[in-house]
């Protein structure tokens, strides 16, 4: 699958390699390749992106969801509500395991940095590897050969979770990107 990749997409899976030994995270997660999508400039992903309001340098709102979500132990937004549906208040939660624990403790569950470290290359997690597949899918559905970043980041948008519900509040869906990078459906920014 990886020699269908563009220089591109192979450089948005090189960067989420980075931003995980960056982090000191054990595995290579969704959120970040989104980090590494993020980073990019002059690809298809990063036009689409800057096209609906998130160009390069002017993330930091969206960064910043990313690393809320990450602070409540990786629990997206429906998550949240859903356990405030049940009568639990995951801010309180987290309040009280970052007084016992320091603050961002829920964030570094798992993560090389609360665990002494690790080195060598990180493995993808199911998530990861789920989204790399179903970027094959989106690819392959559009019938296109080559796999660009264009195609890494539709497959973010379509998958349920913390990247596809930030970008989602910042305006990137997967119709607004559609639309923008096809000229299909409606596109709706912001």
């Amino acid at each position: 699958m990886f020699e269908r990749f563009t220089k591109d997409a192979r450089a948005v899976v090189e960067g989420a390699v980075g931003h995980a030994e960056r982090e000191g995270a054990e595995r290579v997660e969704e959120t970040h390749v989104l980090l590494s999508l993020l980073d990019r400039e002059g690809t298809r992903g990063s036009f689409a992106l800057a096209s609906l309001g998130l160009p390069p340098g002017g993330r930091e709102a969206l960064v910043r969801d990313l690393a809320e979500a990450r602070r409540r132990g990786g629990l997206s937004k429906a998550d949240a509500d859903a356990l405030s549906g049940l009568g639990i208040d995951l801010a309180e939660i987290v309040s009280r395991v970052e007084e016992a624990h320091g603050e961002g403790a829920l964030g570094a569950v798992g993560r090389g940095a609360l665990f002494g470290g690790r080195s060598g290359r990180r493995p993808f997690s199911r998530g990861a590897k789920d989204l790399l597949t179903a970027t094959l899918r989106v690819a392959l559905a559009r019938r296109e050969r080559a796999i660009g970043d264009e195609h890494i980041l539709l497959a973010l948008t379509l998958r349920p979770g913390v990247p596809a519900e930030t970008l989602a509040d910042h305006g990137v869906t997967h119709s607004s990107l559609t639309q923008l990078l096809y000229g299909e459906g409606e596109a709706k920014a912001g």
